[in-house]
């Protein structure tokens, strides 16, 4: 396992990621919670959807609202079964590709999405499943890339993201701490500037039993990088708990609506959650302190008269 904070790169050197960095200007690892409302494709396709789950995401309070971006036949085979979260979400005798189609946005649609952000004052991310997908996101210059936990292992696209020079969030799901170390060795090789690694379970939804939140610990202390949370549990609470453990990211999936065929929409916080959830993550590290053990001023009153 490679030392705290550096990856061995092909050519036998070390490099060396920052301990902390920024997005936009939010800073990343020095505090405050960079929470993600990941939107996903919980607009099943549907470009107005999209943009009221953006005026979700901006009302609960999130700094980002975060989509997927994908060509369907580049990411899917026609072959390819549906997982079982996903035959019971929906038609069960549908292909993954027919799924994923339904699911697509077009070009444009990503851009007007952009724009609506920046209206209602909230970043803007969406994640790249394929080449083509990096481009068109490159081109609406987003502030930040995101691998996506069943890309990790996908090298060249690893690699292509990271050769984005922009900050990178590399989801973890179905990962061991090898192939996390590998895709962070791509990400350096080519040239990422500045990584966070989310621990994340990839199962929808996520028992909490399964949850090991002390995952963030191992992380952190093996590549000495921000980390987070990609949280598919149901509820808030594991999120505040990754916020109590010092959680520099945490993203969580949200939709309009529960009861809608798709995927996601059953693992998802409402709207009414996800401003729950941002308001108790902001009480958490209010909460936190700077661990000095001595009165606090407002316990004068308190302490004069007790004693």
């Amino acid at each position: 396992m490679p030392a705290p904070g550096t990856v061995a790169g092909m050519a036998g050197h070390a490099s060396v990621l920052p301990e902390t960095f920024e997005i936009a200007g939010h800073a990343i690892g020095r505090g405050r919670c960079f929470v993600i409302a990941e939107a996903g494709v919980n607009h099943n396709g549907d470009p107005a959807r999209a943009l009221a789950l953006v005026d979700a995401a901006a009302e609960a309070g999130a700094d980002a609202v975060k989509f997927q971006t994908f060509r369907a036949e580049q990411v899917t085979s026609a072959c390819a079964p549906k997982a079982a979260y996903q035959k019971a979400a929906g038609n069960p005798l549908e292909s993954q590709l027919e799924m994923i189609r339904g699911l697509e946005l077009e070009d444009e649609h990503f851009a007007a999405l952009r724009d609506h952000c920046r209206h209602r004052g909230i970043l803007f991310l969406s994640t790249p499943f394929d080449h083509a997908s990096v481009a068109l996101l490159r081109g609406l210059e987003v502030p930040a890339f995101k691998v996506p936990s069943g890309e990790i292992t996908n090298l060249p696209l690893v690699r292509h993201i990271g050769g984005s020079a922009s900050p990178v969030i590399l989801s973890s799901g179905m990962a061991d701490m090898g192939e996390v170390a590998r895709a962070v060795a791509a990400l350096m090789e080519a040239g990422c500037p500045a990584l966070a690694i989310l621990h994340c379970v990839s199962n929808y939804p996520a028992a909490p039993e399964d949850t090991n939140l002390r995952a963030m610990a191992s992380l952190r202390a093996a590549f000495g990088v921000p980390v987070g949370l990609s949280d598919h549990s149901t509820g808030i609470e594991i999120p505040l708990a990754a916020g109590a453990l010092g959680a520099a990211v945490i993203e969580k999936h949200f939709t309009l609506d529960q009861r809608l065929p798709g995927p996601d929409h059953a693992a998802s916080l409402t709207p009414k959650e996800l401003k729950d959830m941002v308001a108790g993550i902001r009480k958490v590290e209010a909460a936190m302190g700077d661990g000095v053990k001595a009165p606090r001023p407002a316990e004068a009153d308190t302490r004069q008269v007790a004693r």
